[in-house]
């Protein structure tokens, strides 16, 4: 019968036994509820080998890629090597090469890892502040195009990292990142389906990773990607984005502000949701990927769902403030 190899050990699966009851026979703790495969709560990650369709049945595509699966509905035909953490424990060590300021609050911050790291674009990596803070940020870099990781940093009131990365990071100084985690990002098939993109603030950070990634995978479908802000100087990387726009056909640059603000040429000044709407009101059949402000984002989820996307074409990344957890 198949192995499963984890933490080093090896153990050799019963016949007809699941991974998860491999695993519990030999004293491994797993997290598991149903058992059934619905509450999906032993999630775990194949690093070596395949693991069976059946136990990836209702799980994203981003995951599925990535070698997730259920360990409670795996009867697998040959040898896994699994990490139980997924990529949440992946301690990564990379060189800041240099540190741009975008506007007046954003910074673009580019690290060289120390070892290949193994990413999506759009994903995001735990960065952890000196006195031990720990923030996620949203991957910008695209693997298969940059040899560095990029993040865009917004500077935020009382942020205990967002403030030490503007203001106390230098370059040449290591960062401390862990992960990669998420699952918004581009996977490869169905290169001709249009897409929607719609981020606020550094919500930009991962859908400018995935476009460029889609099209480095030769991605021919129609790219909209909407960026907004409170006001149109808020805005970054706008000169950018025109010229993305203007050298793929199929790409459509679509920047907005609630108020004008600098240089308004070419900026919608209304809400990035009414101009998603106003500007594609049938989304029936397109991808949708949507990062920002949590209650935007849920908002806009629902608002791209009445109007034809599939929720299983829908992915979302929140950016929730320190204290509730996620990007700051």
């Amino acid at each position: 019968m198949p192995n499963i190899h984890v933490d080093g050990a090896t153990f050799e699966r019963a016949p007809d036994e699941t991974v998860l009851e491999c695993l519990e026979r030999n004293g491994v703790e797993v997290m598991s509820s149903c058992r059934t495969g619905v509450c999906q709560s032993c999630l775990v990650q194949a690093v070596e080998g395949a693991p069976p369709a059946a136990a990836q049945t209702g799980l994203r595509d981003t995951m599925t890629k990535q070698g997730f699966f259920l360990a409670c509905c795996a009867l697998p035909e040959e040898d896994l090597t699994i990490d139980l953490s997924g990529a949440a424990g992946r301690e990564h060590h990379p060189i800041v090469t240099s540190i741009d300021k975008l506007n007046d609050r954003v910074v673009r911050v580019r690290c060289e890892p120390d070892a290949p790291i193994d990413y999506f674009a759009g994903q995001f990596m735990n960065v952890v502040g000196p006195a031990g803070d720990v923030r996620s940020y949203s991957v910008a870099s695209v693997a298969g195009l940059d040899s560095y990781i990029e993040f865009h940093v917004m500077l935020l009131p009382g942020g205990k990292v967002s403030s030490w990365m503007h203001d106390g990071l230098n370059v040449g100084d290591t960062l401390t990142l862990i992960g990669p985690q998420g699952a918004c990002y581009y996977v490869e098939g169905s290169p001709d389906q249009p897409m929607a993109l719609a981020g606020t603030g550094t919500g930009l950070a991962p859908l400018y990773g995935i476009v460029r990634d889609a099209l480095r995978q030769g991605h021919s479908g129609s790219i909209h990607l909407f960026h907004g802000s409170v006001r149109a100087d808020g805005l970054y990387l706008v000169d950018e984005l025109r010229a993305l726009a203007n050298e793929y056909e199929n790409v459509f640059y679509h920047p907005c502000a609630l108020e004008a603000g600098g240089d308004d040429n070419g900026i919608e000044i209304r809400a990035i949701d009414a101009l998603v709407e106003a500007t594609l009101p049938e989304l029936d059949g397109y991808r949708v990927f949507l990062c920002g402000h949590p209650d935007l984002v849920k908002a806009m989820q629902r608002n791209v769902f009445l109007s034809g996307a599939s929720m299983g074409e829908i992915y979302t990344d929140a950016f929730l403030p320190a204290g509730g957890a996620s990007k700051a």
